[in-house]
């Protein structure tokens, strides 16, 4: 660690860390919020040395990004040292397909939830979480995963939702203009869509 590194600074911990883990560079994002980067194997026990040793106690979140083009998805689990006012995103990749991560369950119950979320909305296996397999939101889903890139939802809409006739379109810019300032637009009717009279 280097000498100046304040030992309950984010760059002590980084420090810490990586004299322990494979890890990236320490890239903040503001005061007391910084993410790192490592290998997917390292993020539970790393995530276990930073509960049982340097007092991030809170699993704030854990969330997924769908590097679609790079065949990755990207795991982010942020985590939280209230005493000392630090949060800690560790980032790691894995394969779309298939798409397995261990489960941290055992170290945060909270993070059961998490996975379930990310098991129905990307399609991310946590083999050994609790009830992963039942429904979080989506009851009865037979498509792809909705929150995975490839996922077509005007396809789906067409597919499974109706038509609704007298729906209209306006142009945004054109309709709040005319809301905001009808004197500059005499003549037209701001309650027809599209009445460019």
């Amino acid at each position: 660690m280097p000498s100046n590194a304040d030992p309950m600074s984010l760059a002590g911990v980084h420090a810490r860390l990586q004299a322990l883990f494979p890890l990236g560079d320490l890239a903040p994002r503001r005061a007391g919020l910084a993410f790192v980067d490592l290998p997917a194997t390292c993020a539970p026990p790393a995530l276990s040395h930073l509960r049982d040793r340097e007092g991030f106690g809170h699993l704030v979140l854990l969330t997924a990004v769908d590097w679609l083009e790079e065949e990755l998805f990207q795991l982010t689990y942020l985590v939280c040292n209230r005493e000392a006012r630090l949060d800690l995103g560790l980032r790691v990749r894995i394969p779309r397909e298939p798409a397995r991560m261990e489960s941290i369950h055992d170290i945060w119950p909270t993070a059961a939830t998490y996975q379930r979320e990310l098991r129905e909305m990307f399609g991310i296996d946590f083999p050994g979480s609790p009830r992963l397999d039942e429904a979080f939101i989506l009851e009865d889903w037979r498509d792809i995963p909705p929150y995975r890139r490839d996922f077509d939802t005007l396809r789906f809409a067409r597919e499974n939702f109706a038509e609704r006739p007298g729906r209209e379109t306006w142009d945004p810019a054109s309709h709040m203009r005319q809301r905001l300032y009808p004197e500059a637009n005499p003549g037209m009717d701001p309650s027809v869509p599209g009445d460019r009279s």
